[in-house]
């Protein structure tokens, strides 16, 4: 017969850790192969020089690695200010009325279906230590977990930087070409095959259908490159 505990040995439940990294990465990183490969097409149509598509691209990057990242930080320190505000509301609701916090605690326990002989039981162990009470009705009854203290600045960094790799790549393609036509067919190709692996692996560590999600990351960049060199071309 199979051992129930040496198949608890080797049971390892996978789960996706170091989330907030990775949706900075993708946010950074989609952006940075979307955004500035736009431009870049928008302007292979309305100008004659790689030297001007290379100064406004690397003009577009560097802005938009400080307005990400701000964007970032400003986040950040948006969700632990409003953690600890909530925190502070629960100390002080914990102090003023302990008879309504129990009732709640009572209520999530029951959302779990646990008796009532249960509920109140587990309601008065925890009322015993205030900090885990407090912790508790964080996590159980406002759906909030604590975070990061680093978050905002870890944040900043990580979208900018993943947006700058990303801008360089379309953008790279006109450095090595002598006219805006060459340049754009090259970053199209190269733009497209990066697009899809990011789409790829993004959807692979978040759980979808890495083809799929390839596929929808992929159109969503050339339909945004399409529309900038059809503007540029129709204004032009």
């Amino acid at each position: 017969m199979n051992n129930p505990e040496k198949r608890l040995e080797h049971h390892h439940e996978k789960h996706l850790k170091s989330s907030d990294f990775i949706t900075d990465v993708v946010i950074g990183m989609s952006d940075g192969l979307t955004v500035p490969f736009a431009l870049a097409a928008g302007l292979s149509s309305a100008v004659s020089s790689n030297t001007i598509i290379i100064t406004a691209g690397i003009a577009e990057i560097v802005a938009g690695c400080i307005a990400m990242g701000l964007g970032g930080y400003l986040a950040g320190k948006t969700e632990q200010e409003h953690y600890q505000s909530e925190l502070k509301r629960e100390y002080d609701e914990v102090e003023r009325v302990p008879e309504m916090e129990i009732e709640e605690v009572k209520e999530v326990f029951a959302a779990y279906g646990i008796s009532k002989e249960g509920q109140d039981m587990l309601a008065k162990e925890l009322a015993l230590d205030k900090t885990k009470w407090v912790n508790f009705m964080m996590k159980f009854e406002l759906g909030l977990e604590q975070p990061n203290a680093n978050r905002a600045r870890n944040s900043a960094l990580t979208i900018g930087i993943a947006y700058f790799i990303g801008g360089l790549l379309p953008l790279s393609a006109y450095f090595f070409t002598k006219t805006p036509e060459e340049g754009l067919v090259i970053s199209a190709i190269f733009t497209t095959i990066c697009l899809f692996v990011f789409g790829y692996f993004k959807s692979k560590v978040t759980g979808q259908a890495p083809f799929k999600g390839a596929l929808k990351v992929t159109m969503i960049g050339l339909v945004a490159a399409a529309a900038a060199f059809g503007i540029a071309k129709l204004v032009g």
